[in-house]
């Protein structure tokens, strides 16, 4: 699944601009559209997205189990977890931790780590990676490149709104690829009839069908 690959790479280096713009930049200490996280925390959890790539490149390929990615969903503890959530206490003090040098810094880091992601991984072997958080089981390397691809089209736009920016546009093909993910979890956590009212009844509409 080269494609897949191609299309990550044309979100991170999207998601990298918005990184380096000067909105971010002045914005760094003020709160984000998220609550109880920082435009520095927001910043610092959308380019950990990017920095997770080389991380599992770079790890021993697991013996786990591989699951496909919308098992890696079902599977998954933190979707629809409250936001005082032990994990959820983790993405944000995570966050501000990557992006603790300042925005110019993790501009910087971001960008080169893009640049070196341009080599790697579309050439990368395909394999097995997993997270030490996961249960036991893993998922294939091109499933956790289209994970990465939902977190920074979705942070990508948490942190445009946050600073006042227009969400970046991306290719079709980036978007319909993430949204085809956040359909079938909304189908999963909220049903089939209220999926299809939503996207198609106004009056019958679900007050949400939100798939995070």
């Amino acid at each position: 699944m080269a494609q897949i690959r191609d299309l990550y790479l044309t979100a991170a280096a999207s998601a990298a601009e918005l990184l380096a713009s000067p909105q971010v930049a002045s914005s760094w200490h003020d709160p984000s559209a998220l609550a109880k996280l920082s435009v520095q925390g927001l910043a610092g959890h959308l380019a950990g997205q990017i920095f997770f790539i080389p991380k599992v490149l770079a790890e021993p390929v697991p013996t786990e189990e591989v699951i496909p990615i919308h098992e890696y969903y079902a599977r998954v503890s933190w979707i629809g977890s409250d936001v005082d959530d032990p994990f959820n206490v983790l993405i944000r003090t995570s966050g501000e931790q990557d992006a603790k040098d300042g925005p110019a810094a993790l501009a910087a880091q971001v960008a080169a780590t893009v640049q070196e992601l341009r080599t790697v991984l579309p050439s990368a072997p395909s394999r097995p990676v997993r997270r030490p958080r996961w249960g036991d089981w893993s998922i294939s390397l091109d499933d956790f490149v289209a994970s990465r691809m939902l977190e920074v089209v979705v942070h990508s736009d948490d942190l445009a709104h946050s600073v006042g920016m227009p969400t970046p546009e991306l290719p079709a093909e980036v978007v319909e690829t993430v949204v085809d993910i956040l359909t079938r979890i909304a189908l999963r956590r909220h049903g089939a009839t209220n999926v299809l009212r939503a996207l198609s009844r106004a009056e019958r509409a679900p007050a949400s069908i939100s798939a995070l």
